[in-house]
């Protein structure tokens, strides 16, 4: 996959006076029906998450609340995403090295994914992930 295929998408927001609210449906706003989600909290300051890439997976990561920034790598290309808005989500396609920092404190990363948990859908050295990516 190419880096270019991952995007930041705004998700729809219901604005109100009591308080906001956005929704996900799967195969509406993401291009996936959701099979996983979970979520990443207390990050302790200065930690990163990821570091790792899926084979097959796709997913969609949302900052619920505060902020991180998410580094993503196709193996040519790196970009860094900020996220900091509830109402969007950035599109992790397969065979993209991800990698989060930045946390604010008290925030929270959720993720929806497009399959189950399967170890053998990752790449968890750098080097495997870019032999895999020379190889396509």
């Amino acid at each position: 996959m190419t880096l270019a295929l991952c995007r930041v998408i705004d998700l729809p927001k219901i604005s109100d006076p009591r308080g906001n609210l956005t929704f996900i449906e799967g195969g509406r706003q993401i291009p996936f029906d959701i099979q996983r989600v979970y979520y990443l909290y207390d990050v302790p300051g200065g930690a990163e998450r990821g570091g790792h890439a899926h084979k097959g997976l796709t997913q969609l990561i949302v900052a619920m609340s505060g902020s991180f920034d998410v580094v993503l790598d196709d193996g040519g290309r790196r970009q860094r995403f900020h996220l900091n808005r509830s109402y969007q989500g950035l599109l992790v396609c397969p065979m993209i090295w991800r990698e989060l920092d930045n946390f604010s404190s008290g925030s929270v990363c959720m993720v929806l994914a497009s399959n189950l948990y399967d170890e053998e859908d990752y790449y968890r050295n750098y080097d495997d992930f870019m032999h895999a990516v020379k190889q396509r």
